[in-house]
């Protein structure tokens, strides 16, 4: 069997197509095949001086992992010799719709107990985050997640989150509840005097709608402060 790290310096035309990540898909399953091999089907074409596998490759040296891919905009994914906006959009599309299954399956059916049966859900996708992420969690009457949805992105301020762009999503969704969740890039999950302002403004305006805030979560590096556990809340 031809070893992977001489597999992607061939170009996909030098390559035994039983070996082709299309073809080993289409046979063997998705399961079998690495990131690059998966990136590489994404991007379905290379150019002229490299294949699609040399590209993939060089995509997931250049930021370590697929994790990291999720932080990279279409302009900078675009700015990479061999990818155009299609290529990049098209990279984009598939990442998020991987997002969305993961927090569809890691929320499915999950009840709220407690501020770390919530933490468990956010914590890996939030930690690393280099801006700062608003992200709501729905919950049904029994306390179950129901969806988790990003309300802002970039400096947390009182103008990023409206009241408005909260509750839209937890209406549509009938929701009983929500919880509120933002990271601190710095790591350091200290609630800002601003954090918790903005908390009081949209909790009051969740008694007026009928949908009740029960905490709001500060996500650091790996621990996170409820500001319900802290009884600011």
């Amino acid at each position: 069997m031809v070893k992977e790290s001489e597999v992607y310096h061939a170009t996909i035309k030098e390559i035994p197509s039983a070996l082709r990540p299309r073809e080993r898909l289409l046979k063997e399953g998705p399961e079998i095949l690495s990131d690059i091999e998966l990136l590489a089907i994404m991007l379905r074409t290379g150019t002229r001086d490299i294949s699609s596998i040399d590209l993939a490759a060089m995509i997931l040296s250049k930021y370590d992992s697929l994790r990291n891919l999720l932080q990279v905009s279409i302009e900078e994914f675009s700015s990479i010799k061999g990818i155009g906006e299609a290529k990049a959009a098209q990279i984009k599309a598939a990442l998020e719709l991987g997002r969305r299954v993961a927090v569809t399956v890691s929320a499915d059916r999950i009840s709220i107990k407690s501020p770390e049966d919530a933490v468990s859900l956010v914590m890996e996708d939030m930690r690393h985050l280099d801006r700062e992420h608003f992200v709501s969690l729905l919950l049904n009457v029994k306390n179950q997640v129901m969806a988790r949805e990003i309300i802002s992105i970039g400096t947390l301020n009182a103008s990023s989150v409206h009241p408005r762009e909260l509750f839209k999503p937890a209406i549509k969704r009938s929701a009983a509840s929500v919880i509120l969740v933002h990271n601190h890039p710095s790591g350091d999950p200290e609630p800002s005097r601003e954090d918790i302002d903005i908390t009081m403004r949209l909790i009051e305006a969740g008694e007026i709608i009928g949908i009740k805030v029960l905490d709001h979560l500060v996500i650091g590096d790996n621990k996170f402060v409820s500001l319900k556990a802290k009884g600011i809340i």
